[in-house]
């Protein structure tokens, strides 16, 4: 799931994914709301003026109660992300509201903690208090899988794959965090011997662009990336195997070479 907008609130952990889109947007300008789907034929709505609803509380230990609008539906979800000082009944909030009813799908609007409805005081605010408040949205009012929240809870994340026979891999969170540690696209790889980069294009679990990126990253200046159009994230037909094979060989007399 995605966010979307420019508001530098939603720069949120990169491990965190959710069955809900959340929207955000400026401080100084609004931007268009993008919702994670798209409907064949645009329902007919039109955006509501301000008007006085009923809200609830999330009550947080410790932390300013959170005002909040939730609407019931299917998934994904839609999370409105207000701008600066803004508070959930403003007229866009309210016309993503519509167009989540006319769809169907689960809607939730909030007022940051000092702002609005809610508790707090907005001269005691910050970007980080205003952070934590979304995170408390997302996971305690938000239905579905919220991944990074099930994984500390249940110490395991039982990832769909078609990939394996039961359907689903289980994953200890143990080796999530420990793989943290070996991120390596954020820096110089150092690695110089020759290297050739074979993906598949219909990579399904890993974009082929990551190929690029490591490509990129390796202080190697010997680097070939070979994308094969129709290959799937295992290659393991025919056409990749022999692809597989042919790029051994060639690198093998590559390195004979260049030990002679």
């Amino acid at each position: 799931m995605a966010g979307v907008g420019k508001a530098a609130l939603a720069a949120w952990d990169p491990c965190r994914r959710w069955s809900w889109t959340s929207v955000s947007f400026g401080f100084h300008r609004a931007v268009s709301a993008l919702l994670a789907q798209k409907p064949e034929r645009a329902p007919r709505w039109l955006p509501v003026c301000r008007q006085k609803t009923s809200f609830s509380f999330l009550s947080r230990p410790d932390l300013p109660n959170l005002a909040y609008k939730k609407l019931k539906g299917k998934s994904p979800g839609i999370i409105f992300i207000p701008g600066y000082i803004s508070d959930m009944n403003g007229t866009k909030a309210l016309a993503i509201e519509e167009f989540c009813k006319s769809l169907g799908h689960a809607y939730i609007r909030f007022d940051y903690s000092g702002v609005g409805n809610s508790d707090g005081n907005l001269q005691e605010s910050t970007v980080g208090k205003w952070r934590k408040d979304v995170l408390s949205i997302i996971d305690d009012l938000a239905e579905g899988p919220q991944v990074k929240k099930e994984i500390e809870t249940k110490g395991v994340w039982s990832m769909p794959s078609k990939y394996s026979e039961e359907g689903v891999y289980h994953i200890q969170y143990n080796f999530i965090k420990e793989a943290e540690h070996h991120c390596m696209l954020h820096s110089p790889i150092p690695v110089n011997c020759p290297i050739r980069l074979l993906h598949g294009m219909k990579d399904d679990i890993i974009p082929w662009h990551t190929s690029l990126q490591v490509a990129d990253r390796v202080v190697s200046t010997d680097v070939d990336v070979i994308l094969r159009k129709h290959s799937d994230h295992r290659m393991k037909e025919k056409a990749d195997i022999q692809l597989l094979v042919y790029t051994i060989d060639d690198l093998i007399d590559k390195l004979s070479t260049v030990g002679n």
